[in-house]
């Protein structure tokens, strides 16, 4: 299978940050991440902390950047110092951050993360009274750029409060019918003030209006009702996308496409350090590779070795590949690979 039914010609020019469209515009959380640099260490006697830029959909985007393509990113910070760094960060990273605006009234939230390799990562999200990411309003989009944009990508946390669930819904809706546009389950209970069983309604509108869905076992449980991953990616399929990426951590990852083609393959070996983030590099690469117009094995093989690499690596933004490591990665058959400082 080629990803042609998400594709533009490659090689027509992307817009730039001059009012054109972009290759890919994200949707959604952002913050900052505080990780130990200690290992192996409980939360409660780390005395060292890495800061880097952080929330899912900031990170896809980052990812994306890495590999060439021009992005941007739709959220809200705090207007406070940890608001400006993040900022400075999106721009460091080559994302643009136009769509990212203050809210005075809540702060930018912050993320700590314990590190028990190879898959113990507990994470704490310090996102209250609100986090400024779920401010997002309708009237505030900018749905010229996001129904022109080549790939859009928004997440399940969007959900999970107003009014970025109306306004999540309303971009969804916005590129109803445009080649890619793809719904990260992202589900993550604690942001939630519902079960799952709540939240699926939710879901199931996102996915009529999207083109890919991405999730693990367990959030395509939340979404369909399904987990054996074969029934999960027909149940998203039957919901209205066209491509079912369905994540199995250590068994690797599948896709089904509505056509009926596929394809399956396994992880990429890494000695993993930190795992969280390499989902992003994934969905990065995915994007990547399906605007590229690969075929779907292809695609696949690449985004694996995207997050692998990241899981290899302590932060998460920082360590998004470039697409020589990827190829490093590829041919040498592990993800644990050194990192480019650049």
């Amino acid at each position: 299978m080629t990803a042609q039914p998400y594709d533009q010609p490659d090689d027509q020019p992307y817009d730039q940050p001059d009012g054109r469209s972009y290759d890919l515009i994200t949707m959604g959380r952002l913050g900052v991440d505080l990780y130990p640099l200690e290992s192996g260490v409980e939360l409660a006697r780390v005395e060292t902390f890495g800061k880097f830029l952080g929330g899912s959909p900031a990170n896809v985007a980052v990812a994306a950047a890495r590999l060439g393509r021009s992005t941007a990113l739709v959220s809200r910070t705090g207007a406070d110092p940890f608001g400006a760094y993040l900022h400075h960060e999106l721009r460091a990273f080559g994302v643009d951050d136009r769509w990212v605006t203050e809210v005075a009234a809540y702060p930018t939230p912050l993320t700590f993360c314990e590190i028990f390799p190879p898959d113990d990562f507990p994470i704490h999200f310090y996102r209250l009274p609100k986090a400024p990411d779920l401010e997002i309003h309708t009237h505030e989009l900018d749905l010229p750029a996001l129904r022109a944009a080549r790939a859009f990508w928004a997440t399940g946390t969007g959900l999970s409060a107003e009014p970025s669930r109306a306004a999540t819904l309303a971009a969804l809706r916005e590129r109803d019918g445009s080649p890619l546009t793809v719904f990260d389950l992202d589900w993550r209970p604690t942001l939630w003030d519902v079960p799952a069983e709540k939240a699926r309604p939710l879901y199931r509108e996102a996915l009529r209006h999207a083109t890919v869905a991405v999730g693990n076992v367990d959030e395509c449980e939340v979404a369909t009702g399904e987990r054996e991953p074969h029934a999960a990616a027909r149940a998203l399929l039957a919901a209205g996308v066209r491509l079912a990426v369905v994540k199995q951590g250590p068994k690797g990852v599948l896709a089904l496409s509505a056509d009926g083609t596929g394809a399956e393959v396994p992880p990429l070996p890494v000695e993993v350090v930190n795992g969280l983030g390499a989902g992003d590099a994934f969905g990065g690469a995915l994007v990547h590779g399906l605007l590229a117009g690969w075929d779907l094995e292809r695609v696949l093989r690449h985004a694996n070795a995207a997050g692998a690499i990241v899981a290899g690596r302590l932060a998460c933004s920082p360590a998004m590949p470039y697409e020589d490591e990827i190829a490093l990665a590829l041919s040498s058959g592990t993800g644990t690979i050194p990192e480019h400082r650049r």
